[in-house]
């Protein structure tokens, strides 16, 4: 099978290795993003199915558009492929993209479609307080994340599991399915299902307000969304007018404390959040300095009664989740 391969980030990666490694399947071209400056010194950097592509000697394009590109329509168009494999491109497949192969774009999403439609699903489900998340294998059609499904794998979310973490596993089992769902459609051994859209759930792409601690959630809430929104946008609030990002902690029993409140007791650095819970926070960054412990910062912060974290929330509005 003719196949033409559409990814950008690491996530992709897997599935690309899985389709070059597994008999029958000839990867003819990879389309991915352009080279975009990164970084603080904003040096220019190729994408990771780039440079597994340019590594392993397969041609690659970076289109600026696709939509209205008759030059690249007219590469894809001679290259005959048979399906389009479509993992974490990042960028909307027009129709013209869509009708071109025989078997259609087929798209490794990382969620148990209808949940979770969009940009950020591992991300989302994390925060969110899933246990369970998985991948879909669909056919992309005009919508959203609303193509048919062709096969589903569920994974467990572990308790200590990031976005990080998550991601890299789900990127290894979707490369199996996706190589088994490929062998299945060029056997005309599966058909598509169309998705229950009244189940639909949606996972936005991040912002960066995303990571800014509302201490009127419960601290399991702030936990997750701090395991949900790693590397970017992490977690982060404000302590005496500066920024302070949050990078470890647990919720705590105890503490009984108003949303936002500190106390420092027996070694251990605690914070009100809703519904009288409570946040330890274990490990933490001040703005323009380094990661150190709860213990460290508390022992140079000398806390009086009146410190809090963030802005603190009126009586009315404490324990009212958002």
């Amino acid at each position: 099978m003719d196949i033409v391969f559409c990814g950008t980030p690491e996530f992709a990666v897997p599935t690309l290795q899985r389709l070059m490694e597994t008999s029958g399947f000839n990867v003819r071209l990879v389309v991915t993003q352009p080279d975009r400056p990164r970084g603080r010194g904003m040096e220019v950097a190729i994408s990771p199915v780039k440079r597994y592509a340019l590594e392993n000697k397969i041609p690659v394009v970076q289109p600026e558009a696709i939509k209205n590109n008759q030059d690249f329509q007219k590469q894809l168009a001679a290259l005959h492929p048979q399906a389009i494999v479509v993992v974490g491109y990042g960028r909307i497949i027009p129709q013209w993209m869509r009708e071109l192969p025989p078997h259609g774009n087929i798209n490794l999403h990382a969620s148990l479609l209808p949940k979770y439609r969009g940009a950020a699903p591992v991300q989302w489900a994390i925060a969110r307080g899933e246990t369970v998340t998985g991948n879909t294998i669909m056919r992309i059609d005009a919508g959203l994340d609303t193509g048919d499904i062709l096969r589903q794998e569920q994974v467990v979310i572990e308790p200590f599991d990031t976005a990080v973490t998550l991601a890299q596993r789900l990127a290894g089992r979707g490369a199996v399915l996706m190589g088994a769902t490929m062998l299945a459609l060029q056997a005309g051994k599966i058909a598509g299902r169309p998705q229950d859209n009244s189940r639909a759930t949606f996972a936005p792409i991040l912002q960066r307000e995303d990571g800014r601690i509302d201490f009127s959630r419960m601290a399991i809430e702030i936990v997750n969304r701090m395991r949900g929104f790693q590397p970017w946008p992490g977690a982060f609030t404000s302590f005496r007018g500066k920024k302070l990002e949050i990078t470890a902690a647990k919720t705590a029993a105890g503490g009984d404390l108003p949303p936002g409140v500190l106390r420092y007791a027996d070694g251990r650095l605690l914070v009100g959040c809703g519904q009288r819970s409570t946040l330890e926070i274990l490990e933490l960054q001040p703005e323009g300095k380094k990661r150190i412990s709860a213990r460290d910062f508390a022992n140079g912060a000398r806390f009086t009664a009146n410190d809090t974290l963030g802005e603190a929330p009126s009586p009315a509005s404490a324990g009212r989740k958002r």
